[in-house]
């Protein structure tokens, strides 16, 4: 077993696990712990516990104190600075002529680190715009492309239940949800009906799903043949899921008559549960509507709650372009580090020298 404390850094963000390091943590409190950003601000949401080993990635960062008004004057300052950064940032963008839209910045609490998060279609060269950034911040730029759901968690809105969105309010993670949930749940396939402010599926369809494969498991399907309490046989025309109610065509040898039955008043064999299809047309007017999750925060790997958590931050330097990456170091950090005589085979392998052979595969510093 091994003592933690949750801290999270961002509303309705993830929770990480820290070394409390003795410090008295309770919910609420705000605490200065080391991520692998950097010195970080943070709040405590789970209290010290102890959990199994495997539960975490050790080694854990620390706890380095709990935060005092000096802390949370410069939290404060941090955030103007973010508006000011965010207004240069835009202006940038617009003299490279980039296509991106510039979503949020975010300054790390030991200003080490500046992040500017953007959307944008494809992949961005804005290996130019980061030099611009760092002469005129003189700290260290990230630049970080997101999906449309992280920006709508991060912008917030209002969603067409008349409510604050999920994301912005409570969920910490994305989860995928699909076109088969609506067909299950007999909604109406209309993008603009099944769709959030993201223009994504709704994750409210994975909420109610569960209640639906339960309800849906307890009723005939329609065209079944169903047997009442008083010997009467008949064929089921329509079901209502949530009132759990059947509409049944009962042939009384004159005439046809239509009744309406609980479903427990009903004798039927249950089938085994049939997979719902999709129509090709109905998947090619939906297409792009589904979306398999994103991060919804900057991932800290050492500190990640399990092992099951996977960062998925999308790297915008390929094999070919983090031989750029270093120019780009050495561009924040003044130009002052000699730079080693690089060429290329056109395979994507570097040359040191004459002789030198560096792997391809190695990890860049």
């Amino acid at each position: 077993m091994i003592k933690v404390v949750g801290i999270r850094f961002q509303k309705a963000g993830k929770i990480y696990y820290f070394d409390p390091c003795g410090f008295d943590l309770e919910t609420g409190m705000h605490a200065i712990v080391e991520t692998a950003r950097g010195v970080e601000f943070g709040t405590v949401l789970i209290p010290p516990k102890e959990v199994e080993d495997d539960k975490v990635i050790q080694p854990l960062k620390p706890v380095l104190r709990i935060a005092t008004d000096e802390d949370e004057k410069n939290i404060e300052q941090n955030r103007e600075k973010e508006k000011e950064a965010f207004t240069i940032c835009k202006e940038k963008i617009i003299k490279h002529g980039l296509d991106m839209k510039l979503v949020n910045a975010e300054y790390t609490f030991d200003n080490n680190k500046l992040l500017f998060y953007f959307t944008a279609d494809g992949r961005i060269d804005f290996r130019e715009l980061v030099k611009d950034l760092a002469a005129v911040f003189r700290t260290r730029i990230e630049l970080r492309q997101i999906g449309v759901r992280d920006e709508t968690k991060i912008l917030g809105g209002i969603g067409i239940c008349g409510r604050p969105l999920c994301c912005k309010t409570y969920l910490a993670d994305f989860v995928p949800v699909s076109i088969k949930m609506a067909k299950e749940q007999n909604l109406s396939l209309n993008p603009t009906k099944i769709s959030g402010v993201c223009g994504r599926l709704m994750c409210c369809l994975k909420n109610e799903q569960d209640t639906y494969e339960y309800l849906n498991s307890r009723l005939p399907g329609v065209g079944d043949t169903v047997f009442t309490k008083d010997g009467r046989k008949g064929e089921v025309q329509n079901v209502n899921v949530l009132r759990q109610l059947v509409k049944v065509v009962i042939d009384n040898g004159e005439e046809k008559e239509l009744h309406e039955y609980k479903v427990d008043e009903l004798n039927f064999r249950s089938k085994k549960r049939k997979d719902v299809k999709i129509t090709e047309e109905e998947l090619k007017e939906l297409q792009g509507l589904e979306d398999e999750g994103a991060e919804s925060e900057a991932p800290r790997k050492e500190e990640r709650p399990s092992r099951e958590e996977r960062s998925n931050k999308e790297e915008h330097s390929s094999r070919e372009e983090r031989p750029h990456r270093e120019e780009e170091q050495n561009t924040e950090n003044g130009g002052k580090h000699q730079h080693h005589k690089k060429r290329y085979d056109g395979k994507g392998k570097r040359h040191f020298g004459k002789n030198k052979k560096r792997n391809n595969n190695s990890t860049e510093k």
